[in-house]
């Protein structure tokens, strides 16, 4: 229903008069009497019979009357109810994660946010990184909190919240352990668990070998962290592994030449997804603020 077409028609039977209507609402008469075409084509009726230099009303205008005030009167008590939702802090709020980030970063934030704003209902996604990247480019999640890419993708934004050093690491059992002053070849002859070398995280590994032109021997793969960290702690292999993940039964591969091998982890948004009270609030907690180019609803 266009609401200018009925604004147009009840202008009409306030003022008896198409010059009048026009007057009253600056446009011209050939402008009023086009609008109320419309709405006798779109009801099929006639609204107004010309008498002589005149209009008059017929019964279907007079029936229309109470319900075009009433449709009026909805169409902006909703927009004026949309607004304030936008403006509150409340609703359904869906965020992705990756594991690793959703276990050891994000439960302090997490609680702290719900606790302010019970009213949200917080969704969250455990998905992997890439997975997690790929879903807020097609617009699938608003935002998501992952290990940022090594190369960033200029039709999105990114916040930096945390550093990850990087740890080569073996089983306290395993033969790597007893050995000192590793190279990067010497880890070749020994079998690997990394992520999917299309991980964020993997990358970063396979980058460091590729400048020695080397590769590692990869016996097995998986990506959640968690479940590498216990291969490794069982003596299957050695891992890159963030220095949060350390443990008794991990230990730090001595390398000839140490490494400072770091991941960054935070918030990836699309500037194309209308902003939330919700997602400000969080974004908020964080400590960050959104760049003019993107569109708070």
């Amino acid at each position: 229903m266009n609401t200018t077409n009925l604004n147009t028609f009840l202008a009409v039977m306030q003022t008896g008069s198409i010059s009048q209507a026009a007057d009253k609402l600056f446009i011209t008469q050939p402008a009023v009497s086009k609008r109320i075409k419309n709405l006798e084509d779109e009801f099929d009726v006639a609204l107004f019979d010309t008498v002589g230099r005149g209009i008059i009303p017929t019964q279907a205008a007079y029936d229309l009357v109470p319900h075009a005030k009433r449709w009026l009167d909805d169409y902006n008590n909703l927009k004026i109810n949309l607004k304030n939702n936008q403006q509150t802090v409340s609703g359904k709020l869906v965020i992705g994660t990756s594991h690793h980030i959703g276990l050891h970063h994000l439960p302090v934030v997490l609680k702290s946010f719900m606790q302010q704003y019970p009213d949200v209902q917080l969704d969250v996604h455990f998905i992997d990184s890439e997975q997690a990247h790929k879903a807020v480019l097609d617009g699938d999640l608003a935002l998501a909190f992952l290990t940022l890419p090594p190369t960033q993708d200029k039709r999105l934004h990114y916040f930096n919240l945390w550093q990850d050093t990087l740890q080569f690491v073996t089983g306290t059992g395993s033969a790597l352990a007893q050995k000192t002053q590793v190279t990067l070849e010497d880890l070749t002859h020994f079998p690997a668990i990394l992520p999917a070398a299309n991980t964020f995280t993997s990358q970063i590994t396979l980058a460091e070998f590729a400048k020695h032109g080397l590769k590692p021997y990869a016996t097995m793969s998986t990506n959640p962290l968690e479940s590498i960290r216990m291969l490794v702690s069982i003596g299957l292999g050695w891992s890159v592994l963030p220095q949060t993940l350390m443990n008794e039964e991990l230990q730090p591969i001595a390398l000839a030449e140490p490494l400072a091998l770091q991941r960054d982890l935070g918030v990836v948004m699309n500037p194309n997804i209308t902003v939330s009270a919700s997602m400000l609030a969080l974004l908020a907690l964080l400590g960050l603020a959104l760049p003019e180019k993107f569109h708070i609803g």
